[in-house]
């Protein structure tokens, strides 16, 4: 018989990084619905209040917690604050990342280098190692990486941000394999191409007409015909945030409309 219980995140505590936009938002809404109990993260504590006013109008239980996780300092103050509140951690939701400006390999800065590394990959594995310390005390827990497709396949112009998330794809691994015995599970998610204010930054030097006819032509040349939505992510979140999950770990889901199995090149089309 089906246990749709399985799928209930009730009483869970959830930490979501980059909570206040995007897949990172529909996956905090997605959870409250669930049942957890939903902190949210990012830099702009007055975008966290917006979608913690959406999460509260769904009758969800969330608290803004506003944090730079590319700082140490900053991911300890985060693990302490959750612990001191709620005395545990059960999911992690490794959502927060950067792609701030695209170049050539023959032209990227170290300072850029910098930046996406620091919140895409230190970020990453930093606030996965305090969260799994908690973890392995209380006995458990869950701990999910947005990676992307871009992690399989490097698209042109932003190498940085596709090698960072190749490393997503290798920290999920190398926790999976060590905390396998602790009872956490560490998995992947790795959408294609998703309405995002990361997307839209692909065109914000072409004029509102150019913009619009790159989007159309972008999605024309996908597979599905379309691009994806946020919604289409929080699905698989929740699957791997709850007790459905629990001998999946080390795990890669693709959500990506096809487009690893096409001959769909994103080259040109952002």
């Amino acid at each position: 018989m089906f246990d749709h219980t399985k799928f209930l995140l009730t009483g869970k505590v959830a930490l979501v990084t980059g909570g206040s936009r995007g897949i990172g938002r529909a996956i905090a809404l997605d959870f409250a619905r669930a049942g957890a109990k939903v902190i949210i993260t990012s830099r702009k504590a007055a975008d966290l209040e917006v979608t913690a006013a959406d999460i509260r109008a769904c009758g969800g239980d969330v608290f803004t917690l506003p944090a730079h996780l590319g700082r140490m300092d900053e991911i300890s103050r985060v693990i302490q604050t959750i612990e001191d509140r709620y005395g545990r951690l059960d999911i992690l939701v490794n959502n927060a990342g950067a792609s701030p400006s695209m170049g050539s390999v023959l032209e990227s800065e170290e300072r850029l280098w910098d930046t996406v590394m620091n919140l895409n990959l230190k970020g990453v594995y930093f606030l996965s190692q305090a969260a799994g310390r908690l973890m392995k005390k209380q006995g458990g827990g869950k701990i999910i990486n947005i990676a992307s497709i871009n992690g399989y396949k490097p698209e042109p112009f932003v190498s940085i941000y596709s090698i960072s998330k190749a490393g997503v794809r290798m920290i999920t691994k190398a926790f999976a394999a060590e905390l396998a015995p602790y009872n956490i599970q560490v998995n992947t998610i790795a959408p294609g191409p998703v309405t995002s204010k990361m997307m839209d930054s692909h065109w914000f030097n072409l004029s509102p007409e150019d913009a619009r006819k790159a989007k159309q032509d972008l999605e024309n040349a996908l597979p599905m015909g379309r691009i994806g939505h946020p919604d289409d992510i929080a699905g698989a979140a929740v699957y791997l945030a709850g007790d459905a999950s629990s001998y999946t770990t080390g795990a890669e889901i693709l959500i990506d409309g096809a487009v690893l199995l096409s001959n769909v090149s994103l080259a040109g089309a952002y």
